[in-house]
This record gives structure tokens, sequence and C-alpha cells, in this order.
């Protein structure tokens, strides 16, 4: 199975992110966590991700707030796919990161969650990798009727409340 990059601007944001890595641990999906920031390192994030393919990455999923240049400036350097994650905070509390992460010029897309919403990311690059193994699938249509029975159980527990 190809790995996953999760890639954050800065350690502010691993609160966050860490829910992305433990969506991917919980259906076996391998990996790697890092800092890179396409500001403060950007030789080191670009050839990052110009490598990620040859080492065994199939998926980035990259974190920053305020600018948000990261997930571009993965795209800009791998086919890979790339799931942005815009980061709440800043001046205008994630909407700017928001913007920043899902308009990206034509030819260089990057997929984008909402403000924070790393638990999505995983599941998306889940989704992604899916497509090429049958066993992820299958993890990912019981995590689905997981999701149902729970919702199934809240319901009637609000149906007793309301009778009761």
């Amino acid at each position: 199975m190809k790995k996953v990059a999760v890639i954050m601007g800065s350690d502010s944001d691993w609160p966050v992110v860490k829910g992305a890595c433990d969506q991917l641990k919980a259906f076996g999906i391998p990996y790697e966590a890092h800092i890179l920031s396409a500001h403060r390192t950007p030789a080191a994030a670009s050839a990052f991700a110009r490598e990620a393919r040859n080492n065994g990455f199939g998926v980035l999923i990259c974190a920053a707030g305020m600018a948000a240049h990261l997930a571009g400036a993965f795209a800009g350097n791998s086919t890979l796919p790339v799931i942005g994650i815009p980061m709440k905070g800043g001046a205008m509390d994630g909407l700017d990161a928001l913007l920043a992460t899902v308009q990206m010029p034509s030819g260089i897309p990057v997929a984008t969650v909402a403000i924070n919403g790393a638990k999505n990311a995983a599941v998306l690059a889940a989704q992604i990798l899916s497509v090429a193994d049958d066993d992820l699938a299958r993890k990912l249509d019981q995590a689905r009727q997981t999701m149902e029975q729970q919702i199934a159980e809240k319901e009637a527990k609000l149906q007793q409340e309301l009778e009761g």
C-alpha cells in the first residue's frame, strides 16, 4: 500500500492534524508526518514533494493557515493527489486559508476539505488509495456502515426521549 504524507506548515497545526493521522492509522494506512514550510523551508518542501512518488507516497495532505501556500507549493512540485487542510486562525479566522487552498490555477489542482477538516482529509486520502486496494475499500464501507448505525441509535434514543 502507498503511504500518505501529512505535512504541516507549523507545529501549532499538530493538534488538528493529529486527527488525520489517527484516521489513517484506524484504516491501517501507513503515513509519515512532517513539518515543512513553503515559505521558511521552501527548498526542503519542494524536494519532498518532487521525490514523494519515488519515496512510496500515494497522496499528500498539507495543512496550513494564513497564506496557506503549502498545499499549492506541493501540488506545483508533484503530480500526486494533494489534499489541503485550511487551518483556522489569523485575521480572517481561516477564511483566508480556505480561499488560498481552494483557488488554484488550472492544471494544478488541490482537493480542499473544510477548515480544520483533518479527518475528512484522511478519509479522502483513503478513498483515493482504495481505487487500487479492495481491502481498504471494504474498510471504508465498514466505516460508513458504522456511522449509519450510530445515527440510527441516536435517532432511536431521541424518539424515546420525546415519547417519555
